[in-house]
């Protein structure tokens, strides 16, 4: 009887390490989502329609978005590690870059060719008339290269107006009190202008190729999860694809859920990046090519003192991922 009774102790012990092991086999353990933070430009929105069709999914990565209007507050969060992406302007990711320099730029979102407008009140009705006007823009990032840039087509300087800091969706109501006299803002905050009583007086359509939309991620990601970010893009590209074939549906997708007016929406003066183009923005020798226009930011933001250092341009833009058999 005990032989049998130890036979079945053999038993019960084996049984439950044979059952230990198994249940400790690792399964396949589901990655967090990728969280990116954009602000609420249309060169951006091609996330929203990625999400609500389920291209993201489909390309197998899980997407968490989040629509910001302050791009400060987008960028501190950024930095403090709430997002493993963040869409922006060149201009700003050359900023933000001086104090996050583990970061790239995986893709150029798009190119804008008239979206970024400097409105102004009526009585406004050249840039020369802005002399001695209060001009608002987002100083210390990209708008204040715009705005500088406007400002030479008349033979002015920043030291001609006076530089007031704000962001776009601040602009409509700015003007209306008089707070400035003119300032840089887009979609859906130009239209707010307007319909104040402000009317356009330059966009970067008169400034070709020194406003590019990009997304980066912090370095980590890169490096942890290459194949995510392969995916994010690949659904990105499939959204603009989708988008620029069926404009209304589209559009109405975002309006739906992003919650703004849907006539507010429009891709006229915004170039939607393709793959070949974006491969063509990361040719160091292309007329269009990132590189250079990063150096005139950068050139800009040190001599103005914006920034006392900056990582090297070459370390601050990868290719790897616009390469389908990388």
């Amino acid at each position: 009887m005990s032989k049998i009774l130890k036979y079945i102790s053999v038993f019960l012990i084996i049984s439950c390490l044979l059952f230990a092991c198994r249940s400790s086999v690792p399964t396949a353990l589901k990655r967090p989502p990728l969280k990116v933070a954009c602000i609420t430009f249309v060169g951006y929105r091609p996330a929203v329609i990625a999400q609500e069709k389920g291209f993201f999914k489909a390309q197998g990565v899980e997407v968490e978005l989040k629509y910001v209007d302050f791009a400060q507050l987008q960028q501190a969060d950024f930095s403090a590690g709430k997002y493993d992406g963040i869409g922006l302007t060149l201009g700003d990711f050359m900023i933000l870059s001086a104090t996050n320099p583990d970061m790239q730029t995986v893709m150029v979102v798009d190119e804008t060719n008239g979206a970024d407008v400097v409105v102004s009140q009526a009585d406004i009705k050249t840039v020369a008339d802005l002399k001695g006007k209060k001009l608002g823009a987002n100083l210390g990032g990209f708008s204040e290269v715009f705005v500088t840039e406007m400002l030479k087509t008349a033979n002015l300087t920043s030291d001609d107006v006076s530089l007031v800091k704000f962001d776009a969706l601040e602009i409509p109501q700015r003007l209306k009190n008089n707070t400035i006299q003119a300032g840089h803002t887009w979609e859906p905050f130009l239209s707010e202008a307007v319909k104040l009583g402000g009317h356009i007086l330059f966009t970067s359509k008169q400034t070709p190729g020194l406003i590019l939309d990009l997304v980066a991620f912090r370095g980590e990601t890169i490096r942890d999860r290459p194949e995510d970010i392969r995916a994010f893009i690949r659904g990105w590209l499939q959204a603009v694809q989708y988008w620029e074939a069926n404009i209304a549906a589209g559009n109405e997708i975002v309006s739906k859920s992003l919650k703004i007016p849907s006539n507010t929406l429009s891709l006229e003066g915004v170039n939607l990046t393709n793959l070949q183009e974006n491969q063509q923005f990361f040719q160091s020798d292309s007329s269009n090519s990132i590189y250079k226009t990063a150096k005139i930011y950068a050139d800009f933001f040190i001599r103005t003192g914006n920034v006392t250092r900056l990582p090297e341009i070459k370390t601050l833009f990868n290719a790897s991922f616009l390469n389908p058999a990388s």
